[in-house]
């Protein structure tokens, strides 16, 4: 597998400062006003200014509508149906089911994708007594208008240097659209189910990692994904792990951790552009390091434990997402209707 084959532009160096500044902007605000789910703030930004290589209006509204129609899901599936398991499921799989099916459209997919790892973790989160469904709800709608404001930000103050080709949208015949959407679908559902009965609320970069494979919406590409996830997730605790050791027990000093997690995403985000290839191990990378930050640093938590712990459930949930994904994909490609066409 070649990787880091693309010869950096002008416009590369920019975009990667614009995702370490702004992910870092994220993580500085989160902290300075001791704002909860400090992951929201930190990996969003990742998500608009890694994806997008050039921040518009179009997928900052996007953005913003994930977090307010996932607000509404789960305020109404947490209120009306939280103490209705399998009726909570089999509304999550319809959910799932047209957010896959926006991602497949091509037009809509940031919508699809932030609506998909929104309403899968914010469910997770509001299944448990303990949380604050209001606070985690608003907590999402406020960071996902404060990562908008950065990626916007960002992009106005270090704009590209010359101008980008147009993204050309692929025309997909309609059985693969429903072969992956259902696909998508079926595995989101899956992982939730999973997450409630094994009761996994601290492995949330397992939750997002079976969410992520699914973004290149057919098997061989979440096959393809699965290798640089893992490298990727390596590769952003062990940057993580260094930092940890470089603060020793001086990580509650927000001054010293702000230029170590600068230069870490600023690393990686070279890593992630060099591939030219999307998500791939830079941004697999990115985000693991933006989870670690955001929500396992502070003064009285380190991130040894935690990097630990990410590796090994992220490797277990790469393997059982290829599993069920090859089996939904082989059921799928039985019937003429879903069959994908490849």
């Amino acid at each position: 597998m070649k990787l880091w084959h693309h010869s950096l532009s002008e416009n590369d160096i920019r975009q990667c400062l614009r995702i370490a500044t702004g992910a870092t902007l994220g993580f500085t605000l989160c902290k300075i006003f001791n704002w909860n789910y400090g992951v929201f703030f930190t990996v969003t930004p990742i998500l608009l200014l890694g994806m997008i290589p050039k921040m518009n209006s179009q997928a900052a509204k996007q953005c913003i509508a994930a977090a307010v129609v996932c607000g509404v899901e789960v305020g109404i599936l947490g209120g009306l149906f939280g103490s209705h398991p399998v009726l909570m499921l089999i509304i999550a799989f319809f959910l799932f089911l047209y957010k896959f099916a926006c991602m497949s459209k091509g037009s809509l997919f940031l919508f699809g994708a932030q609506s998909v790892l929104s309403l899968s973790i914010m469910l997770n989160f509001a299944s448990y007594p303990a949380t604050d469904l209001n606070e985690l709800i608003f907590t999402n709608l406020w960071a996902s208008i404060i990562s908008v404001s950065i990626a916007l930000l960002m992009t106005m103050l270090i704009p590209d240097s010359e101008e980008r080709a147009k993204y050309a949208p692929q025309t997909k015949q309609s059985q693969r659209m429903r072969h992956e959407a259902l696909m998508g679908a079926s595995i989101a559902a899956l992982s939730f189910l999973l997450f409630q009965i094994f009761d996994l609320s601290d492995s949330m970069s397992a939750q997002a990692t079976t969410l992520l494979l699914l973004f290149p919406m057919h098997w061989n590409g979440t096959l393809s994904y699965a290798r640089k996830r893992a490298m990727g997730t390596l590769l952003g605790v062990v940057l993580g792990l260094a930092a940890q050791l470089f603060l020793y027990n001086w990580s509650g000093e927000l001054i010293l951790v702000i230029p170590l997690l600068w230069i870490g995403l600023m690393l990686l985000s070279y890593a992630h552009v060099k591939e030219d290839g999307g998500s791939g191990v830079g941004f697999a990378a990115l985000t693991t390091l933006g989870i670690l930050f955001g929500q396992y640093l502070a003064p009285d938590n380190d991130l040894v434990f935690s990097a630990l712990y990410r590796i090994s459930s992220i490797l277990f949930a790469i393997v059982a997402t290829l599993l069920f994904c090859y089996l939904i994909h082989r059921l799928l490609n039985s019937f003429a209707a879903t069959r994908f066409g490849q």
